[in-house]
């Protein structure tokens, strides 16, 4: 019987995945692995840490659109940059996985995601990780297809990004 194991701490953050669904004294969780939307059931009795958020995020691939909401409010919305078609952003339901600076000019946080590129297996010497993250260089790509697959932001969502806890829901729709 295969079993695995969370790290503690994934891109040097504390790893915390979404519960969605439980039965008795076991969770099922979302997986930052592939294939994407991998769940697993974790025993609630084994050391378990818990927390709650109340923000989500929603991106629209057809709108080109981010919204974050908390507690059922939208708190922001924004024109976004997706995947182009031979590298498309991935749908479905994903997380936030960690929040990072790296160091690559997409400005603070770049909100990696539990999610990977259906269409890359490697990119940036990682294992093509979609993000969420800034774009410095220029609003033409809003609104457009035209990325890796990460969903590219305005500076301006940065601020609000900043304050979206690890494990929150992202929601990737067509």
């Amino acid at each position: 019987m295969p079993v695995a194991v969370l790290p503690t701490h994934l891109l040097g953050n504390p790893t915390w995945v979404p519960v969605v669904d439980s039965y008795g004294d076991w969770v099922r969780v979302l997986l930052p692995s592939r294939p994407n939307r991998s769940t697993g059931w974790v025993h609630t009795g084994s050391g378990v840490d818990w927390g709650q958020t109340n923000y989500k995020i929603y991106v629209s691939l057809r709108l080109h659109r981010m919204s974050i909401h908390k507690g059922g409010r939208r708190i922001g919305t924004w024109p976004v940059a997706t995947g182009a078609p031979n590298t498309p952003t991935p749908v479905g339901r994903t997380f936030v996985m960690a929040s990072v600076d790296t160091g690559h000019g997409y400005g603070v946080p770049v909100l990696p995601l539990g999610t990977h590129s259906p269409t890359m297996s490697h990119f940036g010497g990682g294992p093509a990780t979609i993000g969420l993250h800034g774009w410095p260089h220029g609003s033409g790509v809003f609104g457009h297809s035209v990325s890796n697959g990460c969903v590219r932001v305005p500076q301006s969502a940065l601020p609000v990004m900043r304050r979206v806890p690890l494990g929150t829901v992202v929601t990737i729709t067509r």
